[in-house]
């Protein structure tokens, strides 16, 4: 089996529903906003189609009024940046997959929607930062929410071959994003996407266990040799 050849292939994460899972912090941040804005609170299982995309626009479906959408994300943050984001747990397996690739050479990074300030502290929270070369996520004034730019800025800071690349996340808008940039995409099913949501967004793949990512990551980067041949 051909070597993995240095450090030129490249693994993007998404971090909510795919390293982690944070749906009590969100779900809960949402009925907190909800609540001082007066607004009817939904059941926790009936926000988490909130989990992923970019929370401005989630919002704004949610509510039906951009200008009310901006202060529910404010509310939002109100509660996330001191309790929400803690409220979040690592998905058992991620850290002995992450352990595995960075051992087989990938450069990994964090590529998500949330905010890079959020981001980072979750990261660091949970002893994952020495995984990552970077973790990119959006703005505070929602730059780079939309994962086609996000991965779009990640390309244009790190001057990768998207050919040796692939993004890994739970949600059609890592697909499509990944897409946008000529990047192969892999769908995992513990987040929030439904299977169907990803085949149609056009993933190169499923996987059911984050074990998996070992095994599938090396077909879809036309150089990348077994993480194992490495062992």
């Amino acid at each position: 089996m051909r070597e993995l050849g240095g450090l030129n292939r490249i693994a993007l994460f998404d971090l909510d529903g795919t390293l982690t899972d944070p749906k009590t912090g969100i779900t809960r941040c949402i009925q907190y906003a909800l609540d001082r804005l007066g607004r009817p609170v939904p059941d926790t299982e009936e926000l988490t189609w909130m989990i992923g995309p970019p929370l401005l626009a989630s919002f704004t479906k949610l509510l039906g009024d951009a200008e009310e959408a901006v202060e529910a994300l404010r509310l939002y943050r109100e509660r996330f940046s001191e309790v929400g984001l803690f409220e979040n747990e690592v998905y058992p397996g991620i850290p002995a997959v992450l352990e595995t690739l960075q051992k087989a050479d990938l450069r990994l990074f964090v590529a998500t929607s949330k905010p890079h300030v959020y981001a980072r502290r979750i990261i660091e929270h949970f002893g994952l930062t020495r995984f990552f070369q970077e973790i990119y996520g959006s703005e505070l004034d929602n730059r780079n929410a939309d994962k086609r730019d996000l991965i779009r800025h990640i390309l244009d800071q790190e001057r990768f071959d998207p050919a040796q690349a692939v993004m890994i996340g739970d949600r059609e808008h890592d697909a499509i994003g990944a897409r946008a940039n000529g990047i192969a995409s892999i769908g995992v099913t513990w987040g929030y996407g439904s299977r169907q949501e990803l085949l149609e967004s056009g993933v190169a793949c499923l996987v059911d266990r984050p074990s998996d990512l070992v095994e599938q990551i090396p077909t879809l980067t036309p150089t990348m040799a077994h993480p194992a041949a490495r062992a």
